[in-house]
């Protein structure tokens, strides 16, 4: 794993990228899979390029959003708006769960919309239906993933980042095969 911090460290935005565009856009195939009980290529080469971009794209929005939501965390812990035991120096899960709560509950939701619009420009339709299902998530599955998220050392926060991507395609697919 020496060689994967190395390069993390040495590139985090490129890393960050790449990681996503790959796992983010195998999540989606997951999905995809699940629900026809095959495997597949779900999209056009002209369509997985656009949906690896659009992954590139959020990979680096969410590197930077890791590096800057725990000095938010901290400033707020610091003003006195959240106790201590919350805070870098207090108790690690909550630190974690504070960071995960407040980044969801601002820039998940704009990665939510953000993310659906992409999605679907390329076909130039806009659906928006299931929407609420995917604010939802921000709830039952991006707040306590990413307070592991926030627990584990940082050279590693964006690779587990890019990886549940991987798992929520599968959660999707199952959900979604389940409705059929």
């Amino acid at each position: 794993m020496e060689w994967y911090v190395s390069l993390v460290q040495k590139y985090p935005i490129y890393m960050a990228m790449i990681q996503f565009a790959i796992l983010g856009t195998l999540g989606g195939f997951v999905a995809k899979w699940i629900q026809a009980k095959k495997v597949f290529l779900p999209f056009s080469v002209k369509e997985c390029l656009w949906v690896a971009l659009v992954w590139a794209f959020y990979g680096v929005l969410i590197k930077v959003a890791f590096a800057g939501f725990p000095h938010f965390v901290n400033g707020i812990v610091a003003e006195g708006f959240l106790p201590a035991a919350f805070g870098a120096d207090g108790n690690r899960l909550l630190y974690g769960f504070s960071i995960s709560v407040i980044m969801n509950l601002q820039f998940g939701l704009f990665l939510v919309i953000s993310h659906r619009f992409l999605d679907h420009l390329p076909f130039r339709k806009t659906v928006w239906t299931n929407i609420d299902k995917g604010v939802y998530s921000l709830l039952w599955w991006w707040i306590p993933a990413h307070t592991v998220t926030f627990v584990i050392p940082p050279d590693y926060r964006i690779g587990l980042a890019a990886l549940y991507s991987v798992v929520l395609g599968f959660i999707l697919g199952i959900f979604n095969k389940a409705k059929k």
